[in-house]
């Protein structure tokens, strides 16, 4: 017996897409608040390499939306 693949509407895509993200900024945004919470405990360097981090993590997830903005576009 041969399993078809059920393939999903665009609509669906974009549902799945918005889940995935929102996780790349809440990811982003809770290790940025773990820096500064690190930064008034008294490490100042340590603080900044988790802002540096969440940083990063937020840039990559403006990189995925533009990716898929040009794409859907």
């Amino acid at each position: 017996m041969v399993k078809m693949k059920r393939r999903l509407t665009h609509a669906e895509e974009f549902e799945i897409l918005k889940l995935v993200l929102d996780k790349f900024l809440w990811l982003g945004f809770g290790i940025m608040v773990y820096g500064l919470y690190t930064v008034f405990s008294g490490d100042f360097p340590g603080g900044l390499t988790w802002i540096v981090v969440g940083s990063i993590v937020l840039i990559l997830f403006l990189m995925i939306i533009i990716k898929e903005y040009e794409i859907l576009g």
